[in-house]
């Protein structure tokens, strides 16, 4: 028998992990979806699949930063305070759906058990530094290669994708058998099945590297407490960790299947400005990121290193306006813009270095509203630290958890 404390921690968990499935699958699998590649439950299921696997293989490394190098002294960390801190993270998310912004799960989830780690005096000061420090230096490294690829590569990889949105599907599926048959729809052209592959293959990567990362931010603190080690039945077939990343996986896997849905609409839909081609470098860079600093055990949240890596390609497909040897020697001046993204149509050989006109280059506010933007960052940043306040506070001085 599951003990009712227990299962309110899983059931806890499970509401965290539902939430991260219906933010995430439309940052992976959006720019398919919008561009007709993929369906809504096509991306659901392929969302389960390669997040389950990034955090079986990857996540663990997440999880025990999260649930035991974050907090000094071992033991300290119960079913108790991880279901508090599971509340925080639930509370997080709920305050960034008030406010229409996904707040950073990761950066709550360890401000949450910084703030148990302050209150009780055992935070390990260490850990927290390199976390933090990954924090600052990863959407710079993403905004620099981002940028180098922007002014160096964009070009060329738009013109050999040619990833274009479409009103029609790519693809047909004759369901007239038992077994359905996919085949091309007509007016496809090979370059376009290409640029659909990729735009697929990508969002996987993103899947994986979502649960790579995220998989920690809804059980780390069951985990970390070892309430899901069980020594005899059924339940001991699997180990601590490993029930963790199961119970993630389905959390999401429900979250993909349900919710999901307006992330994807959103996310494919809504959002026209970014071409295909931009989406596919941005993805590539973010998730390679995450996916790196996931592995050594950094928890870091997608969304802001995929911030900086737009505004770098941006800023590198602008500077294409002036060559380095001009900028040197002050003759040249080059716009800083994310919009220049929209600068080319796909599939079209642009002008070389120094040879584009300053006017073919749109302006950044053609791409996003810095105010909104601006809402964005303050609310990201701001949820963290009000769970860090809210934990510490908690555990400081409500007399149940007995510190």
């Amino acid at each position: 028998m599951i003990e009712p404390l227990l299962l309110i921690g899983v059931l806890v968990a499970v509401f965290v992990g539902y939430n991260i499935g219906g933010a995430t699958t439309g940052v992976s699998f959006g720019p398919a979806v919008g561009a007709q590649v993929l369906s809504k439950l096509g991306a659901a299921a392929l969302m389960s699949i390669f997040f389950f696997i990034g955090g079986w293989f990857i996540g663990p490394a997440v999880v025990e930063t999260l649930g035991e190098g974050i907090i000094e002294e071992e033991g300290l960390l119960t079913l108790e305070t991880g279901i508090a801190v599971l509340f925080f993270i639930g509370l997080a998310l709920f305050l960034g759906n008030l406010f229409g912004v996904p707040a950073s799960t990761s950066m709550t989830a360890v401000g949450a058990i910084a703030g148990l780690g302050l209150a009780t005096g055992t935070l390990n000061w260490a850990t927290m530094g390199e976390i933090v420090s990954w924090w600052i230096v990863a959407p710079i490294i993403a905004f620099w290669i981002s940028g180098v690829i922007g002014r160096y590569f964009y070009t060329r990889i738009n013109e050999w994708v040619a990833i274009s949105r479409r009103d029609t599907s790519l693809w047909t599926v004759d369901r007239s058998s038992t077994i359905p048959k996919v085949g091309v729809a007509e007016g496809t052209d090979r370059r376009e099945i290409t640029g659909s592959l990729i735009v697929v293959g990508i969002g996987c990567y993103m899947a994986f590297s979502s649960g790579a990362s995220n998989v920690a931010n809804a059980v780390a603190p069951l985990v970390g407490a070892g309430a899901l080690e069980f020594d005899d039945g059924v339940l001991a077939t699997f180990s601590n960790m490993e029930w963790g990343v199961i119970i993630a996986g389905i959390a999401v896997t429900i979250g993909a299947f349900t919710i999901a849905r307006r992330t994807l609409e959103t996310m494919g839909n809504d959002i026209t400005n970014l071409p295909l081609t931009a989406a596919v470098v941005v993805m590539t860079v973010s998730a390679t990121i995450v996916s790196l600093l996931s592995a050594i055990g950094i928890p870091v949240q997608l969304v802001i290193v995929a911030t900086m890596s737009i505004v770098g390609l941006g800023w590198g497909r602008a500077t294409r306006t002036t060559t380095v040897s001009d900028a040197v020697r002050g003759e040249g001046d080059a716009t800083v813009s994310v919009g220049a993204l929209t600068a080319e149509e796909e599939g079209e050989a642009a002008p070389a270095i120094g040879e584009e006109r300053r006017e073919d280059i749109p302006k950044a506010s053609d791409l996003f509203d810095p105010s909104t933007t601006a809402r964005v960052i303050l609310i990201q940043n701001f949820v963290p630290v009000l769970a860090t306040i809210g934990a510490f506070l908690t555990f400081r001085f409500v007399p149940i958890f007995g510190f």
